[in-house]
């Protein structure tokens, strides 16, 4: 089973894994919104505002596939998206992927006050080293 850590809260990310769960095959997925039940983050020690920044896969094996690296694995999973995840997959095609994502998610973290708000809780639990980083 792969695990798939959304952001049920944002318009976009929530419209996108609906759609997905819609064409998945049963028993391929775990779909797990951490902006309303942040608990199962806990056991993989993982903050809710890092998981709410960028989409997180934990796949069958236990491995980490983090912001495009995780579309690529969702989409390798779903009938007519395998092509693209190869497409998306191939070097240099999957670092500006990587940075395209990277751009679009932390604009969208800046602006959804959800994302602010677990920042703000995340950062008043850390000391004072970790918040600074």
């Amino acid at each position: 089973m792969i695990d798939v850590f959304y952001d049920g809260k944002c318009g976009l990310c929530n419209k996108e894994i609906t759609y997905y769960r819609r064409i998945a095959r049963d028993g391929v997925f775990n779909w797990l919104d951490i902006a309303s039940d942040p608990a199962p983050l806990k056991e993989h020690n993982l903050s809710q505002s890092e998981a709410l920044r960028r989409l997180h896969v934990r796949d069958a094996n236990g491995g980490w596939h983090i912001g495009a690296d995780a579309f690529i694995m969702i989409w390798r999973q779903l009938s007519y998206w395998k092509i693209l995840a190869r497409l998306v997959a191939l070097p240099g095609i999957r670092q500006f992927a990587r940075w395209c994502y990277n751009r679009l998610a932390n604009y969208r973290f800046a602006r959804l006050s959800h994302c602010q708000i677990a920042f703000n809780q995340d950062a008043a639990k850390n000391t004072p080293i970790a918040k600074s980083k």
